[in-house]
């Protein structure tokens, strides 16, 4: 089972119709590690950062069972890990510390550059959270959720609006499309800067890396294949309860909507 997930960074001087449609992203299981910095022309590294600035062998990750290790390299530069779901937290890697933890399940590694930046993002989407917060019987192992959701990360909101018609009348059956998506979160402080691709992102790492539901590279991105996505993740999330109405006070208040003989209303009558 794949623990981590690393998106490598796009490669420099593409043009844009040579870009490819997703991310490329490279799997580890535990105990598997990967390299990260300039290479040679002899030995390309499995993650590849262009920079001049960047060692040629800058460090190396190592995937563990729910996260991942980072180790540095260099003599003389720290890295910082960002946690992306964080309001600016992160960790410091110093020159030479080798096998620091690292606990963000979504995360962008930066090393100093002479560019724009060079970086990376790894994933650690098997991170597990208790389902019984309240405690029960002593002795034994707890218990933790099958499918390990964090109800305070963004993909969760993004579950939660998709899943959010059905939970307010089970007899609905349209689910919401990736615009309608963005404008119900948009409203949210941690949301104003999501964008389109932002969530369909998480709706692809829904599906794929959180709960598997399919093989990400079996589709294609089409409007049909896509709504059948989201719709297959609704229908998951619902039969297991992995989002329930509780839920729905994470999401912003819902504007009140007027009605049809209100709107055809003139001005100033009444």
């Amino acid at each position: 089972m794949d623990t981590v997930i690393v998106q490598l960074p796009e490669a420099r001087g593409l043009r844009h119709a040579e870009r490819p449609g997703r991310p490329r992203l490279l799997r580890l299981g535990p105990g598997e590690t990967a390299d990260f910095g300039r290479g040679t022309p002899g030995r390309p590294m499995p993650i590849p950062l262009t920079d001049p600035g960047v060692s040629r062998c800058a460090g190396q990750i190592t995937a563990a069972e729910d996260y991942w290790r980072l180790s540095n390299y260099s003599r003389t530069a720290t890295y910082v890990v960002e946690n992306l779901e964080g309001a600016g937290e992160h960790i410091k890697v110093a020159p030479g510390r080798l096998g620091a933890p690292v606990p963000f399940e979504f995360a962008r590694v930066v090393l100093p550059s002479e560019g724009a930046g060079a970086g990376f993002k790894v994933f650690a989407p098997q991170h597990a959270y208790r389902d019984d917060p309240g405690g029960g019987p002593a002795g034994g192992e707890h218990t933790v959720m099958p499918f390990a959701l964090d109800p305070t990360a963004k993909y969760f909101l993004v579950l939660l609006a998709l899943c959010e018609p059905r939970l307010r009348n089970a007899s609905t059956g349209a689910v919401p499309r990736v615009g309608d998506v963005l404008d119900r979160l948009r409203p949210l402080e941690s949301c104003r800067d999501l964008t389109r691709s932002a969530v369909n992102y998480h709706i692809d790492y829904l599906a794929s890396a959180k709960l598997r539901l399919r093989d990400e590279t079996a589709d294609q991105d089409t409007d049909t294949l896509a709504g059948g996505k989201r719709a297959e993740l609704v229908a998951f999330a619902l039969r297991f309860d992995l989002v329930r109405e509780e839920h729905l006070a994470l999401l912003p208040p819902r504007l009140p909507t007027r009605s049809p003989s209100a709107a055809r209303q003139p001005a100033g009558a009444g």
